[in-house]
């Protein structure tokens, strides 16, 4: 399976307003429910109101669409970093599964990846 890296920076927030967010942004990931307005976006883009927030993390995106019906993707992929004590922060879209780690970790995540048997790029 293929892993793509990407080149951005990333910050994990709480936003106070979806006013407040760049929705023009070309990446960003954003989810409300009853509690919260989290936004997961390039770091220079985080708006200035912010609740919490958390910088420094680094992803990557499992390339190709993958199809609902198959299972255990996800789980693999943080069954191998969890392993090797690494973080996860995972977000899911409609075609496929992004996985952000700590800028400090992200190295040894994608040699722990390609020693199980991932391709990078």
């Amino acid at each position: 399976m293929l892993l793509k890296k990407l080149p951005h920076d990333f910050t994990i927030c709480k936003a106070r307003s979806l006013e407040d967010i760049d929705l023009d942004a070309d990446f960003y990931f954003l989810a409300r429910t009853d509690e919260e307005l989290s936004l997961v976006c390039r770091t220079e883009d985080v708006p200035a109101a912010t609740t919490e927030r958390s910088d420094g993390w680094r992803g990557f995106r499992i390339e190709g669409v993958l199809d609902f019906s198959l299972v255990g993707i996800l789980s693999r992929l943080s069954n191998i970093l969890a392993a090797h004590r690494i973080g996860i922060f995972a977000v899911s879209t409609f075609n496929t599964d992004y996985i952000l780690v700590k800028e400090e970790n992200f190295l040894r995540a994608l040699a722990a990846l390609e020693e199980a048997g991932y391709e990078v790029r």
